[in-house]
């Protein structure tokens, strides 16, 4: 199988740490691609109309994209513990985790457009500020629910992912006032499956600087 990947992308790392826990990463071919809304990847746009990795190609041509539909398909294709729970509570559990390290993501990447990537005239301080009080409130709710007493399932892979990107752009210092979520996280980092995806890199969103299609070795050491 491919994956379309990008090495400073939240939602690309997720699914990457998630094969590493499937024990599915040396099925993988990883390859990076840029891609940004000011920068069209005719690569990526070919495969997923959104333009937006990662993308999964699968041995006989079909072709998937958005991180938790691509996970979803990866859990099906081991035998060991499913991470995405069949029981119902521990099932919904593990998705509204999932939904929170989307919206975290997601709030994340408008802070950060309207911090330093828009133009500085164009930059809206009370947007800022709305999507980062987004990001206080799920973190706030995280140091109430967080659970280390079990093995990580979906939830956990994308709240780790999607709070090392936070921690990586420096959008928001999360830990100094959540000792619980502070020690989940740090726990967290220190699996395998983190320690083989470190994010790297900066956006790219001009043409001069621009790099696809290049084989990425770093997901399968």
């Amino acid at each position: 199988m491919k994956l379309l990947y990008q090495t400073h992308s939240p939602y690309a790392r997720k699914v990457l740490v998630f094969a590493h826990e499937a024990g599915l990463a040396d099925r993988l071919e990883i390859i990076h691609h840029e891609t940004s809304p000011t920068l069209r990847n005719e690569v990526v746009f070919a495969l997923n109309p959104l333009g937006k990795v990662p993308v999964l190609i699968y041995d006989d041509g079909m072709v998937l994209f958005d991180s938790s539909v691509i996970c979803e398909y990866l859990d099906g294709l081991h035998d060991g513990r499913k991470l995405i729970p069949a029981s119902p509570p521990e099932r919904f559990a593990a998705l509204r985790h999932q939904a929170i390290a989307t919206g975290l993501a997601d709030a994340g990447i408008a802070v950060r457009w309207e911090t330093e990537r828009r133009p500085e005239p164009l930059r809206w301080a009370p947007l800022r500020e709305g999507h980062l009080q987004k990001i206080v409130a799920a973190c706030d709710f995280l140091e109430a629910h967080i659970r280390e007493d079990k093995e990580p399932d979906i939830g956990d892979i994308a709240l780790a992912t999607a709070l090392s990107w936070i921690e990586f752009r420096d959008i928001y210092a999360f830990q100094p006032s959540r000792p619980r979520l502070s020690s989940w996280y740090t726990r967290f980092c220190q699996r395998a499956s983190m320690l083989a995806t470190p994010l790297c890199g900066n956006t790219v969103d001009t043409p001069s600087s621009s790099a696809t299609g290049v084989r990425h070795a770093i997901a399968v050491d």
